[in-house]
């Protein structure tokens, strides 16, 4: 919808003082009369009439200014509101009085900000409005329940739906103007009027307006703006916060844009009227160099709500293309493409329309939230009506903060400022429902493509050869698809896991939703969900094993892996800090328990009970000598000692308790304590010492300290099998992932091991030689004949001694 020529050259005269020849191009400068009416002290015309506001309206006036709104920019908003909700009256009325459009037929907005008047004005092509009507709607209240309604303004808890009705919405506008005009023409009244009035006056004039009928039909808003609010009269300001908060609103809304060009100066001699050739530039033009050129001032309509809120329609009618689209719009990147949206109405205590996506990529502005709050931005909108009502409040939870969409709702619950949202029973149950859609989302998301493999089965057309053998289709041709999910859960899946800390009623959906590593899956690309890991359980195991670690190669070289790899036990590898603490507060998937397989108690019953039970006791009573003496040496280092089936080769292996921290758990607080200076008792682990009852290291060291049956001692001892205890311990402690605690005592303990082993009496060092100036001179030949040969061997151009670059 456009206006007529007549009316855009007559609004934009009025609003910055532009002269336009006949095909609507401004021409000539600002005019100085309108500068001088505006920055002079201004006095309402002789013909006016004043009337007085009524005294609830100066009240709400001076609750509007001084404390009912945060901030200034929402004026805007405001006055866009009420003239869409003008335009939308006249194009209802229409349908009844096809008539009412004969004066313009164009329903649309339009918005001049000029920065030398320091003026906005926004004129609209709505119904209008008669002398009667600015006095009652702009001038008196409903006398109905106002004194109840300020006072819950004055409160906070007058409800926004009251706005329209009490013009609230209008008076904003003197946030940030001091005088405010409105020009109006009702569709069927001969005369236009003005209303007029100053920011602080307890009155408000009317007359006609001198102009005659400029509009047609509409009104026009013209704000004579604050000293300190100036900074709204710049164009490119104007336009983004008309697109930031009307970008969706259905009828057209256009910015004016200012441009001055230069173009060359038209011979006066020539006479006649300017047209549209007059701004072309021929090539005769480019060709005089010295051809004299004057500035001119232009002035075009820049569209700022083109897009569309698909989310109204039906979803059955919105195409993937729309939507593919739409998420540019919402994420304001005309490059990205969603993975995937789910589009919904729910209806129930409150309705409302959504639309969610899913985004390919985490931006920086992503990032989950730290302790202090700071990282992730809201990426959800909120509209009512399809006004935006904010993008800050967070309908989503934190490690939901990725999701980008919008809610609509035309009945929502605000506080008649718009900005802060009740924090109700019907938000509460808006969050839930989002939460809810979003995860549905993912679910379908992670399952498309076993849905695609199996489609791909059914209608899979198999080959025979002429004997009626099947062919087998070359590699090249059985490609494999790339599991889209498992990508996209590369790089979002510890916003998930964070959610299973954080958001216990969706637990079990979330849990669903993640992917680990598994010691079955010989692709490090390759991941398990928590189902599948449960579908290939044998009927025996009780629990879901894992093994923690700082990252995959590592926890493939854990000794705590081997035994159930040779029992072809599937264990999950929790290569991310955040995998083993989320077991603390998600215990269980389905029923089943985690059970990290670095803890003590760990018990594999895949063999008979009674034998498992019978062998257990053979072996502490056997071992029972070594057993008391690895507690004496190693004391308050462990918390206990016990005989273990699980070690694998290992001769002795460090667990923990079951409800205390692991060797990986215990790194990653050791990595906090160093930022926040956390005492080193808090974060030391229970340590249990496992020892490997088959393994030749502990059968022999148990013969060591047996004490003869004669003998009342438990153990015997010496400092070599005391030092070898404490190797196979600190063997143990490496191969567990923890760290030694005292390198010096360690060092000490394998020199004298060396020491024994070498058959060495003392480890004092031998006296530094003298070499007399005879046996110099021969080392200094025997050393050039040896670089002799070496250069020799040498590649060509290639010297010993010096620095060099191999390259085959």
């Amino acid at each position: 919808m456009r206006f007529h020529r007549s009316a855009l050259i007559g609004l934009a005269c009025l609003a910055i003082g532009l002269d336009f020849n006949s095909n609507g191009v401004a021409r000539a400068e600002i005019a100085e009369e309108d500068i001088t009416e505006e920055t002079s002290e201004y006095t309402y015309p002789e013909e006016s009439k004043s009337f007085d506001f009524e005294a609830d309206v100066s009240r709400m006036l001076d609750i509007v200014v001084n404390s009912l709104y945060q901030n200034k920019d929402i004026f805007l908003r405001e006055l866009i509101s009420n003239s869409q909700d003008a335009i939308d009256k006249a194009r209802f009325l229409s349908i009844k009085n096809p008539n009412i459009l004969d004066a313009k037929e164009e329903l649309d907005v339009r918005i001049v900000a000029d920065p030398v008047a320091k003026t906005i004005t926004i004129t609209d092509s709505g119904i209008g409005m008669t002398k009667n009507d600015l006095v009652n709607n702009l001038g008196v209240v409903a006398n109905s329940g106002t004194s109840k309604f300020l006072d819950a303004v004055t409160d906070g808890t007058a409800d926004v739906s009251q706005i329209g009705q009490f013009g609230v919405g209008f008076y904003s506008a003197f946030l940030v103007a001091d005088r405010i005009r409105v020009a109006s023409k009702y569709a069927d009244d001969s005369v236009q009027y003005v209303w007029e009035s100053k920011n602080g006056e307890s009155s408000f004039h009317i007359y006609e307006d001198p102009r005659g009928n400029t509009l047609g039909r509409g009104t026009e808003i013209t704000l004579f703006m604050k000293e300190d609010a100036v900074e709204y009269c710049d164009e490119v300001k104007i336009k983004e916060l008309a697109s930031y908060y009307s970008e969706f609103l259905t009828h057209p809304i256009h910015v004016a844009k200012t441009e001055t060009i230069q173009v060359p100066v038209k011979d006066e001699d020539a006479g006649g009227e300017t047209d549209e050739d007059d701004f072309a530039i021929s090539d005769d033009d480019m060709d005089g160099a010295d051809q004299e050129m004057e500035d001119v001032t232009t002035q075009t309509w820049e569209l700022v709500n083109g897009n569309k809120p698909i989310w109204v329609r039906d979803k059955d009618d919105v195409s993937d293309s729309e939507y593919q689209d739409f998420f540019q719009v919402v994420a304001k990147d005309e490059y990205e493409k969603p993975k995937s949206w789910i589009h919904f109405n729910a209806e129930g205590n409150i309705n409302f329309k959504s639309i969610l996506y899913l985004p390919p990529r985490l931006t920086a502005e992503s990032q989950i939230k730290d302790e202090n709050g700071n990282g992730q931005k809201n990426a959800m909108k909120l509209y009512v009506k399809k006004v935006l009502i904010s993008d800050a409040f967070e309908l989503l939870p934190s490690y939901l903060g990725f999701i980008k969409g919008v809610v609509d709702s035309d009945d929502l619950p605000l506080n008649v400022n718009r900005e802060t949202l009740q924090e109700n029973k019907v938000i509460r149950i808006i969050k839930k429902k989002l939460v809810r859609k979003v995860l549905e989302m993912l679910k379908k998301f992670s399952s498309k493509k076993k849905l695609e493999e199996k489609d791909e089965d059914e209608t899979k057309e198999v080959e025979l050869d002429d004997e009626g053998n099947i062919i087998e289709q070359e590699a090249e041709e059985v490609e494999e698809k790339e599991d889209e999910y498992l990508k996209w859960f590369t790089e979002f899946g510890t916003a998930l896991k964070m959610g299973v800390i954080e958001d216990s009623a969706n637990r079990e959906r979330l849990l669903k939703l993640l992917m680990f590593k598994s010691s079955k899956v010989e692709d490090n690309t390759e991941t398990r969900t928590l189902q599948e890991y449960l579908d290939n359980m044998p009927e025996w195991q009780t629990q879901i094993y894992y093994l923690p670690g700082n990252d995959i190669k590592a926890i493939k070289k854990s000794e705590f892996l081997s035994t159930f790899i040779d029992k072809d036990i599937e264990v999950l590898y929790f290569d991310h800090p955040i995998d083993e603490y989320l077991t603390n507060h998600a215990t269980e998937f389905s029923g089943i328990s985690f059970q990290s397989i670095t803890k003590a108690g760990v018990k594999l019953e895949d063999e008979d009970k009674d034998l498992i039970k019978r062998r257990e006791q053979v072996y502490k009573a056997k071992f029972k000598p070594v057993n008391k003496f690895f507690k004496a040496i190693f004391g308050e280092a462990l918390t206990r000692v016990t005989v273990s089936k699980r070690c694998g080769d290992a001769a002795a292996l460090l667990s923990a308790e079951q409800h205390g921290m692991s060797s990986n758990m215990e790194q990653v607080m050791k990595s906090q304590s160093r930022a926040t200076s956390i005492p080193e008792h808090s974060y030391r682990s229970h340590r249990v010492f496992e020892f490997n009852p088959r393994h030749p290291l502990i059968i022999k060291l148990n013969e060591m300290v047996t004490a003869p049956e004669d003998s009342d001692e438990d153990f015997v001892s010496d400092e070599k099998t005391i030092d070898l205890a404490w190797m196979i311990h600190d063997t143990a402690v490496l191969n567990s992932g923890y760290s030694l605690h005292d390198i010096s005592q360690f060092t000490e303990r394998m020199n004298r091991v060396l020491q024994s082993e070498l058959g060495l009496d003392d480890m004092e060092l031998e006296d530094e030689i003298e070499p007399s100036v005879e046996e110099d001179e021969i080392s200094e030949d025997e050393e050039d004949e040896s670089m002799d040969e070496l250069d020799q061997s040498l590649p060509p151009g290639y010297e010993a001694g010096e620095p060099q670059i191999l390259i085959p």
